[in-house]
C-alpha cells in the first residue's frame, strides 16, 4: 500500500535543521574570519554554474544545462560527492572523492605516493593502495645489506601522515590498504588492527583470489609467493587464513574482503592492466592513479502523489546527473598530471542511490523480503538502462572514452560510449543528511539515533516516514517517542501494530542473509562495487561472520564488510541517546 498525500516532489524541499547545520560546518563557502558567505541555495547555484561551464567546450547550451543541474540539487532528487560540493567554483576546484595510488616495491616509490597521498586528503579526496608489492617482512634489501621492514610497517607511515592533514579544512583523510592474500606477510596484515587504536586512519581489505576461497572451503593449502622475486615463498592452510579473517571480522570490523578475481572480470579496461586497489569504502575499484566523482540519486524523492515510483522522474534525474558528472570530468581541476591524464582518457563516473530505506518505508514493503529485493532489482537495473543510454548519447555528439578501443563494452559489441563505468552504490554518509534521507542502499540503522559528524557535533535523526505512519495510525505520541530514542528500534514496543513492525525494520534486527542477497541484487545492475556493511548485532556468532562471507562469495558480490555492533566502540551512528536528548 502506497502513502498518500505525499508532498509534491516538483516543490523544493525545505532542508532540515540537521542538513543545515552540517551545510554551515562543511559545505558552505566561510570568508577569511570563518563566518558562512553562502547560503544552500547560493551552494547549489555555485556548483551548478561550475559543472555546466564544461558544456562551452562542446558549443553546448551551458545556461540551460547549469538551469538542470541546479534544478536536481535543490530539489533534492540528487546530490554529488562532497568534494563537488566544496571546491565546484572556487580556487581549489578539487572535485573527486576517489583516488588509487600505486605503490611499487622502492623507498621512492613509497614516499612520491605519501606525498601524493597529501596532495588529495589535502584537497578533498581519499585514497586506495595495495601494498603487495612490496617485499616481506625480513625480505633482503642488498642496496643497503639490510633487511626489509614490510608492507605493514610502511602502511603506519602513511596512517600518521594522514593523521596530521585534515582535508580542505573540512574532511578528515581516509584511506583503504588492501594486501593480496599470497603476500608472506598477510597473517600480520590480517591482525594490524586488532589493537583499538591501531591504523586509524586505514580500513583494510585482504584481496582474496576464487582459488583461495574454494580452498578455504575444502581445507586445502595455497601458495605465498614473494612479489620481489615472484617465487613461491611457502605454503599456508587457506581454511587457517580464512578462520582469523572472520574472527578478526567479528572482533572489530576488520579486515573486510575483496573479491579481486570479480573485480577484474568486470573490468572495463583490461587492456590497461589488472585492478589491485578500489578507493576508501570499496565500492570504486580503480586503476593506478585513477580517480572517480561519484553522485547520488535519492530514491525517496522519485515517487509520485500516489506513493508509486515515479519512473518518467527518475529516467530524467538520471539523464541529467551522468550529464553532470560527465562534465565534473572536464571542469576537475586535478592534484597530479598522471591523475588527469588517465581520469581524462577512461571517464569513469559512479552514479548511486540513497534514501533506498525510505523508498522502501514509503512502499509499504520490507527491506528483507523477496519484494524488497525485488524493488533493488528494478530500480537499479532501470538506472543501468538510462545511464548507458545518456552515455551513448554524449559519446555520439562529443566522441567515447579515448580507451574504448579494447574495453569491455567494445568487446560486447557497444559502437560508442563515453563512460568507462557508470553506476557505484556510495554510502552517502554526509549528502544523506543533507538530502534529508536514508543512506545509500542500509537499511535504516536505528528509527531514532545519533549521528557522529567528524568535527564532534552530534545531530539527532529520528525518521520521518515512521512519525507520519505512527501519527496517521493514532500511536504516535510523546511517551512513544522517547521510549524508541532510548533504543533505536521499534521490535520489542507493544503499542506499535504489527504490521508496521515488519516494514520499519532496523539494520540489527535484519537477519545476515538479507543484508547480503540486498547488496548482491545491487551490484547485478552495477558497473563498479557497491559500499554495504552488514551490521551485526553485538551477541553475533563468530560463525554468522562466516556465512556472510560464504553467501556474498557465492552471489558474486565484488567484496564485504561485516560491523558487530559495538566491537570497537561507538560508531558513527549511535542508536538510542542519552542524558539531556532523552529528556527533552
Amino acid at each position: 500500500m502506497g502513502v498518500k498525500n505525499f508532498p509534491d516532489p516538483d516543490h523544493a524541499p525545505a532542508l532540515s535543521e540537521n542538513a543545515i547545520t552540517l551545510l554551515e560546518r562543511r559545505y558552505l563557502l566561510k570568508n577569511a574570519r570563518g563566518e558562512v558567505t553562502e547560503t544552500p541555495d547560493e551552494m547549489f547555484r555555485r556548483v551548478a554554474h561550475c559543472v555546466a561551464s564544461a558544456d562551452l567546450i562542446y558549443g553546448d547550451d551551458a545556461a540551460s544545462a547549469e538551469q538542470e543541474f541546479y534544478h536536481i540539487m535543490r530539489n533534492l532528487y540528487f546530490l554529488p560527492n562532497s568534494p563537488t560540493l566544496m571546491n565546484a567554483g572556487t580556487d581549489l576546484g578539487q572535485l573527486s572523492a576517489c583516488f588509487v595510488l600505486p605503490i611499487f616495491d622502492s623507498l621512492s616509490s613509497i614516499f612520491d605516493s605519501l606525498k601524493y597521498m597529501a596532495l588529495i586528503q589535502q584537497s578533498g579526496g581519499g585514497t586506495g593502495f595495495s601494498f603487495s608489492k612490496l617485499r616481506p617482512e625480513g625480505d633482503i634489501v642488498r642496496s643497503t645489506k639490510g633487511v626489509a621492514s614490510g608492507p605493514v610497517s610502511f602502511m603506519s607511515i602513511f596512517d600518521v601522515a594522514t593523521e596530521v592533514i585534515k582535508q580542505g579544512g573540512r574532511r578528515r583523510g581516509a584511506n583503504i590498504g588492501i594486501l593480496d592474500v599470497t603476500h608472506p606477510d598477510i597473517m600480520k596484515f590480517v591482525r594490524a588492527k586488532k589493537q583499538k587504536d591501531a591504523f586509524q586512519n586505514f580500513n583494510i581489505s585482504v584481496a582474496v583470489t576464487d582459488s583461495f576461497m574454494h580452498a578455504a572451503s575444502s581445507g586445502e593449502s595455497y601458495q605465498l609467493i614473494n612479489p620481489r622475486t615472484g617465487e613461491a615463498a611457502g605454503e599456508m592452510d587457506a581454511g587457517d587464513l580464512f578462520d582469523l579473517i572472520v574472527s578478526m571480522a567479528w572482533e572489530g570490523g576488520e579486515p573486510g574482503i575483496l573479491f579481486i578475481d570479480e573485480i577484474n572480470r568486470n573490468n572495463p579496461t583490461p587492456q590497461l592492466g589488472m585492478i589491485e586497489a578500489t578507493n576508501p569504502c570499496a565500492e570504486q575499484p580503480l586503476l593506478p592513479y585513477e580517480s572517480c566523482n561519484l553522485g547520488s540519486i535519492n530514491l525517496a524523492r522519485m515517487m509520485t502523489n500516489d506513493g508509486e515510483i515515479d519512473w518518467d522522474r527518475l529516467a530524467s534525474t538520471v539523464r541529467t546527473a551522468v550529464h553532470f558528472l560527465d562534465n565534473v570530468i572536464d571542469v576537475n581541476r586535478y592534484p597530479l598530471p598522471q591523475i588527469e591524464a588517465i581520469t581524462r582518457a577512461n571517464r569513469k563516473i559512479g552514479l548511486g542511490v540513497m534514501g533506498f530505506a525510505e523508498l522502501l518505508f514509503r512502499l509499504r514493503i520490507p527491506y528483507n523480503s523477496e519484494e524488497g529485493v525485488e524493488v533493488a532489482e528494478r530500480v537499479m537495473s532501470f538506472i543501468s538502462r538510462e545511464a548507458r543510454k545518456k552515455s551513448q548519447n554524449i559519446a555520439e555528439s562529443r566522441g567515447s572514452f579515448k580507451n574504448f578501443e579494447g574495453s569491455l563494452w567494445d568487446l560486447k559489441g557497444y559502437t560508442a560510449m563515453r563512460n568507462a563505468t557508470l553506476t557505484t552504490i556510495a554510502p552517502t554518509g554526509s549528502i544523506s543528511i543533507i538530502a534529508g534521507t536514508t543512506s545509500g542502499i542500509e537499511p535504516l540503522f536505528a528509527i531514532s539515533f545519533v549521528h557522529n559528524v567528524i568535527d564532534g557535533t552530534r545531530l539527532v535523526e529520528i525518521n520521518s516516514v515512521f512519525e507520519e505512519v505512527a501519527r496517521r495510525r493514532g500511536f504516535y505520541s510523546h511517551e512513544l517517542m522517547q521510549k524508541i530514542l532510548r533504543t533505536g528500534s521499534i521490535s520489542e514496543i507493544a503499542e506499535i501494530p504489527d504490521d508496521v513492525k515488519d516494514v520499519f525494520q532496523i539494520a540489527m534486527d535484519i537477519s545476515p542473509d538479507w543484508h547480503v542477497k540486498m547488496q548482491a541484487a545491487f551490484q547485478r545492475y552495477v558497473d563498479n562495487g557497491v559500499s554495504k556493511t552488514v551490521n551485526l548485532p553485538p551477541d553475533a556468532t563468530i560463525e554468522s561472520v562466516r556465512e556472510v562471507f560464504l553467501l556474498a562469495f557465492r552471489l558474486k558480490c565484488k567484496g564485504i564488510t561485516v560491523y558487530r555492533y559495538k566491537s570497537r566502540g561507538e560508531g558513527v551512528l549511535t542508536p538510542g541517546c542519552s542524558g539531556v536528548i532523552c529528556n527533552e
